[in-house]
């Protein structure tokens, strides 16, 4: 992890990323309770660890960064995404959103509050990305696979 990432983790974690990543495990451990719900406690916990530590990580389409569709990526993960939104969706992207709002009031918080916002939109509608060093997602993109 390079040094400006490293950083940036750790004053992430000190401004409320720990918090929630919390959020995230909790809604994982209520996944998995309900056994139906293990899907979705997978990323879940994937996506806990990436709110842990943002910086150095982005979330992509699955589809598009694999170049192929699966499971996750069609109709079952249109469906999946539905009822993530309504089960723990929407209670996540409010905390992020609370947070971003709360963090972006300094100059110092900004880069924080973006973050925050983008972690908002992918509660939303989690089903079919996948997490990836940023800098995979760079090489895609300049080879045009994202």
């Amino acid at each position: 992890m390079p040094l400006l990432s490293l950083l940036l983790n750790a004053l992430w974690l000190i401004t409320g990323g720990i918090w929630m990543a919390l959020g995230w495990l909790l809604a994982a451990v209520l996944m998995a309770l309900s056994i139906i719900g293990l899907p979705w406690a997978r990323s879940a916990l994937t996506i806990a660890w990436y709110t842990l530590l943002p910086f150095g990580q982005t979330a992509v389409r699955r589809d598009e960064f694999r170049g192929r569709e699966d499971m996750g990526t069609g109709a079952l993960g249109f469906i999946g995404n539905v009822v993530w939104f309504v089960l723990a969706g929407w209670w996540l992207a409010l905390g992020h959103l609370i947070a971003a709002v709360g963090l972006a009031i300094t100059i110092i918080g900004l880069p924080f509050a973006w973050a925050h916002l983008k972690l908002a939109l992918l509660a939303l509608w989690p089903v079919g990305t996948e997490i990836v060093p940023a800098q995979d997602a760079d090489r895609r993109r300049m080879l045009g696979r994202i």
